[in-house]
């Protein structure tokens, strides 16, 4: 009875961790915040702060 009782638990387990992986598959159609914004302009500087081109744009503005 208990190894019946584990295999329920452990095929719903499975099917709760397939469900969330469908779930965040799904596109986010939320509108953009300042906040994202923000966040997504930091990563990309982060991305190029080494790049030659991009600190003479941060820097200067060109």
């Amino acid at each position: 009875m208990a190894h019946r009782i584990r295999s329920m638990n452990l095929e719903k387990s499975i099917a709760e961790i397939e469900w969330l992986e469908r779930l965040y598959v799904l596109l986010d159609t939320r509108p953009l915040q300042l906040s994202d914004r923000y966040a997504a302009n930091q990563r990309h500087d982060e991305m190029y702060a080494n790049n030659p081109w991009f600190r003479l744009w941060k820097r200067y503005g060109v």
